[in-house]
């Protein structure tokens, strides 16, 4: 399967549909904590990861982030680790603005960010843990760029799907990508169908029950 029509297939779910699947198949799921800094968003693409860490004495070398954007294209997501740190913004306005001009989809930063006007201006995505105006300069250095992070407690690959939105942030491996979507398909037409029961008046008890909610088949009658 094409990388754009895996995406295709994930564009149709959301964190809480990929966070079942993830934990039908024994994969860890979504988590909470990391949420848009400016209105309703929801980002889905390929993980560029990114790690950052104190900076100390001698060379900051590039600034942070910039290779992160410059490997990225319009199927990117970048993924920044910086520890959870809050008191030092790790993604700024001019970032954003060269992120966008690349066609990136969106950056979720397990730290906080700062410029949130400007990227809201450009309906850039930006998924933190909130946001302050303290600069990196002279604070951050990157580490890496394209290996292994952890965010929130999870690990992010380079070329993982990442998908958040308003209620969190789930990661899922590209190896088991295909196999994570068709299972969160079908807990979505699942539980569009428990709506659909609902709205028609059938009771809260038996529309939901847990075998059903499990997808498991039903008694024979």
């Amino acid at each position: 399967m094409s990388n754009s029509s895996l995406l295709d297939r994930f564009a149709a779910l959301d964190s809480a549909a990929v966070s079942d699947a993830l934990d039908q198949l024994g994969l860890p799921a979504g988590v909470g904590g990391i949420r848009p800094v400016w209105g309703p968003a929801a980002v889905l693409g390929f993980a560029v990861t990114m790690a950052l860490e104190p900076r100390a004495e001698g060379s900051a070398g590039a600034h942070i982030a910039t290779t992160a954007v410059e490997r990225s294209d319009d199927r990117s997501v970048i993924v920044v680790d910086n520890q959870g740190r809050t008191d030092v913004s790790c993604w700024g306005g001019i970032l954003s603005l060269g992120a966008a001009r690349r066609g990136v989809r969106g950056v979720v930063a397990d730290g906080v960010c700062r410029d949130v006007a400007e990227a809201r201006e450009l309906g850039f995505p930006v998924f933190s843990r909130g946001s302050i105006p303290a600069t990196a300069r002279g604070r951050l250095r990157q580490r890496s760029t394209g290996e292994p992070v952890s965010v929130a407690g999870l690990t992010v690959e380079q070329g993982d799907v990442v998908v958040a939105d308003e209620t969190g942030l789930a990661v899922v491996p590209r190896a088991r990508a295909e196999e994570v979507a068709e299972v969160a398909a079908a807990i979505v037409a699942r539980e569009r169908a428990i709506a659909d029961e609902v709205r028609a008046g059938a009771p809260l008890s038996q529309a939901m029950h847990d075998a059903r909610l499990a997808g498991d088949k039903e008694p024979a009658r």
